[in-house]
């Protein structure tokens, strides 16, 4: 489901679109939707619905007992009853009815019994730009300041120094700004010092990546466990996905890997969740494939039209199955409320103005046909959908709001488009559009409370809107604070740069092995599964590491018994993240490899471990005589290794090295092993951490479902987590510790210095005074727990103003 308009309740287990819309449409649609309004009262929106008719107020939210509205559905006064005419609300519905409006009358986002009669164009249109207004020369300003001055809104003031260094951080790296970069960009007299901060920001990959990782976790639904892990039936996509920030992939490339993945890095997308046990047709994999790429890359809700012909906008149950199709293996039958109709889909693209995909086409043919339909430049509700995403993560609200509702309109036509032909002529570059936005007057200017306006179609763009700190931004700022950020981390990724000096010095002196010769039972077979383990022992727990592997034919990888990769492309090094699975004291890196036995090249393995300590220190496990192998018939169970009887392990042959090998390993492996060296041992970020109860009471989502926009309210859960809970309060006594130290005798030091690294600005003098009677003379530990709970409690602090 979409996300629902509700006063501060959610929907539950009601489902609007299958259970309320059909009451209303069957009982009251006649009367009071679409044009109808009897009694000044129309229910074709939420809007209206609440506005009431010339009776009054129908509908009293959250009591449904006393709503006008229930009150005539039961009346058995003829003159008065509704609906006054044909069949009565029936006890069951009446209950729905009930149970929906002591909800909060929640209601799916964009849905209209009558929508408006827009149809946002395909192509992007370009329009000349309207000319500068006081100076105001960035394209954007020169859009947005005629578009105010048509409206007759107020122009909204700038913000100073370092309220836009505050703001920037923590939009594009998601970090508070160092104490000492303030310093020198608040004594810097250089005109541009604000575009030349932004490229400081954009240029720092690795905190570039860190932080956006978030979004596009949410956004494809990637996470680091969960439902379908353990049992296979779900796949990551984090070490393609976070290489692909630092790369800075070119988005329509980004796009074009997900959509028909080159291998099976990037493949967990369209994959989606494979669930245990009997699904309901709309959550096959070949429909969440459907709902997945027209929400994430469209902004299109698929999941009413996954059932039936939408309820909310145009979209037909066929074209949900026919994108559904493309990704089928063998024909699919279409599905309607669970019932099957007889009829095959066929493999469409939902745009056919622009193109189409072969139905008779492989599968494979057929994702590669779609990727490019996806990102072809004809398709501008590609580059529109991304475009808006940017502008509202940067300005707290879409240009189209929500964002996944792509055919609703705009507030501003002319800027939507003018983004999105901005980011195609900057070839599909994410970094270059965020730039591209920040460096705008619009973005660098005080943000504004919304005049009373709605989602319902009204809303006029007055200035930027403040932004709720993301759970991993609020944890992040925290453990900055505390210095009490983790010393691992869970994503299975490679974190850092590799610079040039370092490739010089990555060398592989790993051994090809395999085991002994074949034994005569091996005779008529095509290949032999050998299983080779090497165990060893950890100081401590690592902060990165990784694993170089190879096998002739193909291989599986576990350590300690849990699978991390698999794969069968011989020519091809695959260098792997272990450190989530690796631990203090013992461990075990096994390789189930299968290899050719009738045939005149031998089966071989290649394996080298690069393992960084939080000491620095390092680890190499490499193959060598010292592995160990048996010939296997082990089983894997839910992607776990039977555990070998060490009295059967053999040791293996150190095979001679051809020159086709040794140029394999000397060309391939010293890039590889400086990703698993490349670590630059800054903090570690929340996004690379598993969700935790702090940052779910926070809001970070369970993301089995696409979460393009966050809850922007405080919940009881966060609030009462915030004051009581036993995590929050472990990092105020942390930063406690680590604040009364560096000002032990100091208060008024201690005050200025915290409000500087919180909130890069100095306290005015009534704070500062604030700040010592709290702390006293001589500031103890449970003073300075207190002064650090009031800091980050503050609004100054959980929002980006």
């Amino acid at each position: 489901m979409v996300q629902c308009v509700a006063s501060g309740s959610a929907l539950g287990q009601l489902d609007f679109a299958h259970e309320i819309v059909p009451i209303l449409r069957k009982h009251c649609a006649e009367c009071h939707t679409g044009d109808n309004k009897k009694g000044g009262f129309s229910m074709n929106d939420r809007g209206t619905l609440l506005e009431g008719g010339e009776s009054g107020k129908v509908v009293e939210i959250g009591k449904a007992d006393t709503s006008y509205m229930l009150e005539l559905i039961q009346s058995t006064d003829e003159d008065s009853r509704m609906p006054p005419k044909g069949e009565r609300v029936s006890e069951k519905e009446l209950l729905l009815l009930k149970k929906w409006i002591d909800g909060g009358a929640p209601w799916e986002e964009g849905f209209a019994f009558k929508q408006p009669a827009y149809e946002p164009k395909l192509e992007l249109v370009k329009a000349e730009l309207p000319p500068a207004i006081d100076g105001r020369s960035h394209p954007i300003d020169r859009i947005i300041d005629h578009y105010q001055l048509e409206k007759k809104l107020a122009r909204p003031k700038p913000i100073d120094d370092s309220k836009f260094l505050h703001r920037s951080s923590l939009d594009l790296v998601g970090l508070l700004p160092e104490v000492q970069a303030v310093d020198a960009f608040l004594n810097d007299t250089r005109l541009n010092k604000r575009e030349l901060w932004i490229d400081t920001l954009l240029s720092d990959h690795v905190g570039y990546a860190d932080h956006w990782l978030t979004f596009w976790n949410d956004l494809l639904r990637n996470d680091y466990g969960g439902t379908g892990f353990i049992t296979g039936g779900r796949k990551q996509i984090s070490r393609w996905l976070y290489q692909s920030l630092v790369d800075n992939k070119p988005y329509d490339q980004f796009v074009r890997e997900l959509i028909a993945p080159p291998d099976d890095e990037s493949r967990g997308f369209i994959d989606g969740i494979q669930w245990r046990g009997d699904v309901s047709a709309a959550q096959k994999v070949e429909i969440q494939f459907a709902q997945s790429v027209a929400q994430s890359f469209l902004g299109i809700n698929m999941k009413c039209a996954s059932c039936h012909d939408s309820f909310i906008d145009r979209w037909k149950l066929k074209e949900a199955y026919g994108l559904a199709a493309i990704y089928a293996d063998k024909p699919m039958e279409i599905f309607r409320c669970d019932k099957a109709t007889g009829e095959k889909a066929e493999p469409s693209w939902i745009f056919p103005e622009t193109g189409a995909v072969d139905p008779s086409a492989k599968k494979a043919e057929r994702l590669k046909q779609l990727s490019l339909l996806m990102t072809d430049r004809k398709n501008g509700r590609f580059a529109r959908t991304i475009v808006n995403r940017l502008w509202h993560r940067l300005m707290g609200r879409g240009i189209v709001h929500p964002v996944d509702s792509m055919q609703t309109p705009p507030w501003s036509e002319e800027l939507l488009d003018h983004l999105a032909l901005t980011f195609i002529e900057q070839q599909y570059d994410l970094k270059k559009m965020l730039r591209y936005i920040a460096s705008s007057n619009a973005y660098q200017s005080a943000t504004v409370s919304l005049p009373g306006a709605t989602d319902e179609g009204d809303f006029q763009f007055a200035g930027p809107q403040a932004k709720r700190l993301t759970a991993e931004q609020f944890v992040d700022a925290v453990w900055t604070v505390t210095e009490a950020a983790p010393t691992s981390y869970d994503a299975p990724v490679f974190r850092g740069v590799i610079d040039a000096e370092l490739l010089r010095t990555q060398h592989s002196t790993a051994d090809w092995i395999w085991g002994e010769a074949e034994d005569s039972e091996d005779k008529g077979k095509a290949s032999k599964s050998l299983l080779f383990q090497k165990t060893f022992v950890l100081d401590e727990k690592p902060s990165v590491a990784g694993v170089l592997v190879t096998a002739n034919r193909e291989y599986a990888l576990f350590v300690n018994n849990r699978l991390v990769a698999k794969d069968s492309e011989f020519r091809t090094i695959e260098m792997h993240p272990i450190h989530q699975a690796l631990r203090k004291g013992n461990n075990s890196i096994s390789v189930l490899a299968s290899g050719p036995v009738n045939s005149p090249e031998k089966g071989n393995l290649y394996v080298e471990a690069r393992i960084t300590l939080a000491n620095q220190s390092q680890v190499t496990v490499k193959s060598d005589e010292s592995w160990r192998y048996v010939p296997t018939t082990s089983t894997i169970k839910e992607n776990r290794l039977k555990a070998v009887d060490r009295k059967e392990l053999k040791k293996v042959v150190v095979l001679k090295e051809t020159p086709a090998l040794k140029s394999m390993t000397q060309s391939q492996s010293p890039l590889l092993l400086s990703r698993a060296t490349s670590s630059d041992n800054r903090p570690v970020r929340a996004s690379l951490m598993k969700s935790s109860f702090l940052m779910r009471s926070l809001g970070r989502p369970n993301r089995e479902q696409i979460v393009s926009m966050r809850p922007s309210d405080l919940t009881t859960l966060e609030a009462m987590d915030l004051s009581n809970g036993q995590s929050f309060a472990d990092l105020l006594s942390a930063g406690a510790k680590k604040w009364s130290k560096e000002f032990p005798d100091d208060s008024k030091a201690l005050t200025l210095n915290l409000y500087r690294r919180i909130f890069t600005r100095s306290p005015t003098s009534e704070e500062l005074a604030l700040g010592f009677e709290m702390l006293g003379e001589k500031p103890d530990l449970q003073a300075v727990e207190d002064l650090l709970w009031a800091m980050f409690m503050s609004p100054e602090f959980q929002f980006i103003r």
